[in-house]
């Protein structure tokens, strides 16, 4: 059954495709990309507390990810804004929604074992913090950020959209023979023309990217996310969804997008990599020159969140907060911490962590 869209003469077709979209050059960089990928999600675990990864990749698509919606905020915003603090600005606010978002994908998937409709419903909704869920209305149309031009009107009414939904639950759930990272591709591209929602399809969309890996075993953890990719190649992200529209042009978006998980998959390498030699390098100063409060735990603490404070030792290390004060202000004294007080609170940043993960973001 093929849906087409009269204003402009395209098509939203049910899937499974009817063409042939694993072409040698599609293969060949699907078997790259796996490779990486793989590599990756091995280089993941060397990290002993996962959180630590989960906590500061999370937070890195969170960033680039709205920022390609204009939702532009400073890493320092970002890191407060995870720690509860009122006095955030606006963009802060829906970057850390988009966080709550893909963790709360994460947890569905992960307990259920599928990435079914209501649950892509629940995370959009987490996002927006609103429970408009599906359009109702028509006159929802996609435009050209610069000139205004209408360049693709997606379906319109209530039915069609729900039936393109169930269409695409079915194919991210159910098995068939095309490559992981090739169904990613096409899935991503199914649901961006869908445009199912009023806001956030962008955001939501790109959460899905995560979550089908994760649902397909390619990944044990979200540390994988293409936002950046886009963002560095925005131009082609956009003209390349319109030619599938207009050309069925399916082979280069896909190959755009097997680039994108290959070449994040290599940095996210590098960034694991740093992370890991930093935990080392913080194990054996510590070791050294402050022996008689060294453990695991408290090395894990400290790169959790670039910020640290006296309640995180309290409550994960069983000490109390007179110890931890102390604890802290010896891992300041050898340079480790840097105190800073923000509202009625006294913070310690790891500065090197902070320096690396703004880097990154």
């Amino acid at each position: 059954m093929v849906f087409y869209l009269k204003l402009y003469n395209m098509k939203i077709e049910n899937l499974p495709l009817l063409i042939n979209i694993e072409t040698k050059k599609t293969l060949k960089k699907a078997i790259s990309a796996n490779r990486a990928l793989a590599k990756l999600n091995g280089v993941a675990k060397i990290i002993p507390n996962q959180n630590i990864l989960i906590n500061s990749l999370v937070l890195q698509e969170a960033k680039d990810s709205s920022e390609i919606e204009n939702i532009i905020t400073t890493h320092d915003e970002l890191f407060r804004a995870s720690l509860d603090i009122s006095d955030i600005t606006n963009e802060a606010k829906e970057v850390q929604h988009y966080r709550q978002a893909l963790l709360k994908g994460f947890e569905l998937v992960k307990s259920n074992k599928l990435l079914l409709k209501k649950y892509i419903v629940e995370i959009q909704q987490e996002l927006e913090q609103n429970d408009a869920g599906v359009r109702k209305q028509s006159g929802t149309v996609l435009k050209n950020a610069k000139t205004g031009e209408v360049v693709f009107t997606p379906p319109q009414d209530y039915e069609t959209i729900q039936t393109l939904l169930d269409n695409l639950e079915s194919y991210i759930n159910d098995e068939n023979e095309i490559d992981s990272l090739i169904n990613m591709a096409i899935i991503h591209f199914q649901f961006e023309s869908i445009h199912p929602f009023y806001d956030g399809n962008g955001r939501t969309g790109r959460i899905i990217n995560i979550l089908y890996l994760i649902l397909k075993d390619l990944l044990d953890i979200p540390v994988l996310y293409l936002s950046r990719y886009i963002i560095e190649n925005k131009s082609d992200y956009y003209r390349l969804l319109q030619e599938v529209r207009t050309k069925d042009n399916w082979e280069e978006w896909i190959l755009y997008m097997l680039d994108g998980i290959e070449q994040t998959s290599l940095e996210t390498i590098e960034l694991i990599s740093r992370i890991d030699l930093l935990m080392h390098e913080t194990k054996s100063k510590i070791k050294t020159e402050l022996p008689k409060i060294y453990s695991k735990d408290l090395v894990e603490i400290l790169f959790t969140h670039p910020y640290t404070k006296i309640e995180f030792l309290v409550n994960n290390l069983g000490i109390t907060r007179k110890t931890a004060s102390k604890y802290l202000n010896e891992l300041e004294t050898i340079g480790i911490l840097q105190n800073v007080q923000i509202k009625n609170s006294k913070f310690f940043i790891n500065q090197s962590l902070f320096d690396m993960l703004r880097k990154s973001i």
